[in-house]
This record gives C-alpha cells, structure tokens and sequence, in this order.
C-alpha cells in the first residue's frame, strides 16, 4: 500500500498539550540503535514504556527520516506491519549496485490487542545509516490509543536542551569509526626482541653461556676426577 506520510497540524498542536498524567509523561518513546557507526548497518529498537495516560496503546507510526533509504521492519508478534512508501527523485544507490525508485517513508505497527497502559513493547527496524559522521536523524513517532493518542514528535530549536520538552521525537547521532591502529613497542619496530636488545646492552655478547653453566661443568669434571683416584687406589691395595 502506498500514500504519503506528514506529521499533521493539529498532531503538532497536540504534541504541546498536556495530553498525558504526570506519572505516564515522565517515560517518553524512545530509541537505541546497535551501532551509531555511520555507514553502517544498524537495527533501531523503539520502545513504547507505557499507554496514552490510562489509555491501552494501540497503534504505532514511525516516521523514517528522509536520509534514510533503506529500511526492513523487524516482526514482531501480536502486531501487523504496514509500510508507507514514497518515490525517490533521483534515485539512490542500494549499496549492492543496484537503484532504488522509492523507500519506505513510515512504518505501521498495529495491535491485534490492545497493549496494556502498565506494559511495554519495542520494536525494531533495521536500517543502513549515512556516512556522515555527527548527523542527527529525527525519527517522529504518533503512538495511538483506544483513547487518545501520544505525537512525540516535538524536535529542539537551536541552543534548547531536549530535556525541556514535553513530548520530545526519538533521536540518534551518527559517530565516525572507530580508530584501530595500534603503535608498535620501538623494539619491536626496530626488528629487535626485548632479549635481543638486553643482550645488545651488554656488549653483543649474546651466544656466551652464563656463568653458572661454567661452575656446572667445572664440577661435574672434578668429580669424574676424584670418581677416577678412589677406583686406582681400591685396585692398588686389592
């Protein structure tokens, strides 16, 4: 099925209004992805902490942010799953050499039951994420309920802390790869072992035993000596 998504007027009015109890808006709908690495292929989970107020949840509409094109919605059991596409012009790359026309603009979740205000939900959507490190991608969610509905969908203006919002949108912020270089110890750069170069140390002197295999041998041959002089003399006075 395909139709355009927008966030409507009186969403956004709403999302200003003190649609929940003080106890329920304390918990917003949130976000966490496995990995912010951009580039990457990450699986965002969004979780649902509780209903409209006493209100059982219903449904739930993620809004997919324009940067992302490709997007595969995870099952997710006791929930049917609608996907809103909307073309691309131009298209884009698919990453694997291919184009995509379209991508999926806003994903659907749907209860078969209505979900019990005092319980939770996630759910999860897997994504490929653009490569620029520091982006924010702002994901508007309208959670409805058999009464009601919740529109987090509010995003800060410059210079306003998230926090001060009431029904904040789920967020995330790509981060660059990690570095993994590792600098080598300057012996080993140097193609010397750290035996190598305390033997260096001490003069070059590395292929002399040490001392205590010299007193080893000396004593192991003044005994043969002295083993030789006691048979001589048994033999001599037998």
């Amino acid at each position: 099925m395909k139709r355009s998504f927008t966030i409507s007027a009186a969403a956004v009015a709403a999302a200003g209004l003190l649609v929940l109890s003080a106890s329920s808006a304390a918990a917003h709908v949130s976000v966490s992805a496995s990995t912010t690495e951009a580039g990457s292929y990450s699986v965002l989970t969004f979780a649902v902490p509780h209903g409209c107020g006493d209100s059982a949840t219903t449904a739930l509409a993620i809004q997919v942010p324009d940067a992302l094109h490709s997007v595969t919605p995870t099952v997710n059991p006791g929930w049917d799953i609608e996907q809103v596409t909307e073309p691309l012009d131009p298209p884009a790359d698919d990453g694997h050499g291919g184009r995509l026309t379209e991508r999926v603009a806003q994903v659907v979740y749907t209860a078969h039951e209505p979900l019990p205000t005092d319980h939770r939900d996630t759910f999860e959507l897997s994504v490929r994420v653009p490569d620029t490190p520091g982006e924010t991608l702002t994901f508007p969610v309208v959670q409805s309920c058999e009464e009601g509905e919740a529109p987090w969908v509010q995003v800060p203006a410059d210079g306003q802390d998230a926090g001060e919002l009431d029904m904040p949108a789920p967020v995330i912020t790509l981060t660059a790869a990690p570095d993994v270089a590792v600098e080598r110890p300057a012996a080993a750069a140097d193609g010397l072992t750290d035996t190598a170069a305390d033997d260096a140390g001490d003069g070059g002197d590395a292929g002399a035993p040490p001392v205590v295999s010299w007193v080893a041998l000396g004593a192991g041959v003044t005994g043969m000596l002295l083993g030789g002089l006691a048979l001589t003399r048994a033999r001599r006075t037998g």
